[in-house]
């Protein structure tokens, strides 16, 4: 083997290799903002949902006079998430919000003015759709860091992540305290 096939091999080579890390990084990159991306997603429909609370507040107050305790923890729950940071600490909230919701939409029942008015149905109509896109969401950030921390354990991603300094991500998962059910009183 001659010089210059011996250089030209060792420059392939090279190429080859640095081509294939960058592939690799940008993989990783990739993956990584595709999730947070995914949880962003999840944090404005949150957003938008806790921004419908106080008007579905107010035009209950007008007819539940006597249900102040769950309007004034839904009311909390909204100041508490807006004001929260981190992920998880955000998860939590809102998951706690959808218990309130509902427990708010069950004692709901027992007003026949407030289940026929119009307002109070359209927010009802709003939030339900918020809750369902809330889900969709949380299914789809849940694939995406699935799909990442997946990525970042697989050979050799394994040793470039390390290197990159990728760790796992958490999965939103809902606790077991908040799989029970809680019986709703009257």
């Amino acid at each position: 083997m001659n010089q210059t096939t011996a250089i030209a091999l060792t420059v392939l080579l090279t190429i080859a290799v640095i081509s294939f890390l960058i592939n690799l990084y940008n993989k990783l990159v990739m993956m990584k903002f595709n999730a947070e991306k995914a949880y962003s997603n999840i944090d404005v429909v949150l957003k938008q949902r806790a921004d419908e609370i106080p008007n579905l507040v107010r035009v209950a107050q007008h007819f539940m006079n006597y249900e102040k305790e769950i309007l004034t923890h839904l009311t909390e729950l909204r100041a508490s998430y807006n004001s929260a940071s981190g992920s998880n600490h955000k998860a939590g909230l809102a998951n706690e919000t959808s218990r309130a919701l509902k427990s708010f939409f069950a004692v709901s029942e027992n007003y026949p003015e407030l289940k026929s008015n119009t307002n109070f149905l359209e927010l009802q109509k709003r939030i339900s759709e918020l809750e369902n896109r809330i889900a969709d969401r949380r299914e789809f950030f849940n694939d995406s860091v699935n799909l990442y921390n997946i990525g970042i354990h697989e050979f050799p991603n394994v040793i470039f992540a390390k290197m990159f300094g990728y760790k796992d991500k958490t999965l939103l998962e809902i606790s077991n305290s908040e799989k029970q059910y809680h019986e709703i009183q009257f």
